[in-house]
């Protein structure tokens, strides 16, 4: 079990070290595949398999840093939007009740 938890820690360092190139949902990612197969692996070594208990983390940890990092980069360019002054909401105006009556009736569409 010591080997396995070195070699985990080993693998973690290389990820993140690895992380210079990426964006940051990649990095996001990468780095919750590695906190999860070292959290499974202590789990699992708790319980008894440390080889699934290591894998069940990495899966977890991997959609859960995929998941944050895309809910990071939405947040951030929802403020970027914001900052440069343009719409969250839909860009076309919506019609209300007067103006589709007009344009069914062969009105001008504003």
């Amino acid at each position: 079990m010591r080997h396995f938890l070195v070699l985990m820690l080993a693998i973690a360092l290389v990820v993140v070290g690895g992380c210079a190139g990426l964006s940051q949902t990649e990095q996001r990612t990468l780095t919750g595949w590695a906190a999860g197969a070292a959290g499974g692996a202590l789990v699992g070594a708790i319980a008894g398999n440390t080889g699934l208990g290591a894998a069940i983390g990495a899966g977890t940890g991997l959609l859960g840093g995929f998941l944050y990092g895309e809910h990071q980069k939405a947040e951030q360019e929802a403020y970027e939007r914001g900052a440069r002054g343009i719409p969250a909401g839909p860009t076309t105006p919506v019609m209300g009740w007067p103006e589709m009556k007009g344009a069914r009736q062969g009105g001008t569409y504003r």
